[in-house]
């Protein structure tokens, strides 16, 4: 059975999704004291499993939102067809932040301290530009000021508690960067199109 939903109702669960996903993740940035008693208090798993369970329903209600809002939602611009390849020269760097920020010893999460943030920003950022609805802005803007936010406050965390990163080799910038081209490739010719219906380099 399929659920009809109006544009209205769709742009609902669109916003509705982003901010249990988004609220969820800006815990540390305008609650971390209470973050922190919650976790003592019930429990680092118990914690975590209940933020799996709050965040994985935040994407679902977004992702459902945003696939129904799209498809009828208004249209602010049009795009050029060459900014589908700035877009990609950005999510390119998106996944190389990425693959940084969980590859160990790399000079690039040394230099930048949180490359998962900056990638969101970079991805966010990129499909802004090559996108022109209602449903685009809301979405990927909604993501880019929260990468902004996040990624000064998670900075001014590491001032505060006096963090220091150490420094990486080449080597591990080399294998960040191998894992993010190959994860992008597959993402922008293949994946991307199956799960999203949209062939960004077609």
């Amino acid at each position: 059975m399929v659920i009809q939903t109006k544009p209205s109702q769709a742009m609902s669960l669109l916003i509705l999704g982003l901010i249990v996903f988004l609220g969820a993740h800006s815990l540390r940035i305008f609650a971390d004291s209470w973050r922190s008693a919650q976790i003592a208090r019930i429990g680092e798993g118990s914690w975590k499993g209940l933020y799996s369970l709050v965040s994985i329903a935040g994407f679902v209600l977004l992702i459902w939102g945003y696939g129904r809002a799209r498809a009828a939602t208004t249209v602010l611009w049009q795009p050029p067809s060459w900014t589908h390849y700035v877009a990609a020269l950005f999510v390119l760097l998106a996944f190389v932040l990425v693959a940084a920020a969980y590859v160990r010893g790399t000079r690039i999460k040394s230099a930048l301290h949180h490359p998962m943030i900056l990638g969101v920003k970079s991805w966010a950022f990129g499909h802004l530009i090559a996108n022109g609805t209602l449903a685009d802005v809301v979405l990927f803007g909604s993501f880019l000021v929260w990468a902004i936010v996040d990624f000064a406050a998670s900075r001014r965390r590491d001032r505060l508690a006096g963090t220091v990163y150490p420094p990486g080799t080449a080597s591990r910038d080399a294998i960040a960067i191998a894992i993010g081209l190959a994860a992008w490739a597959i993402f922008a010719f293949y994946l991307h199109e199956r799960w999203i219906g949209v062939r960004p380099l077609g």
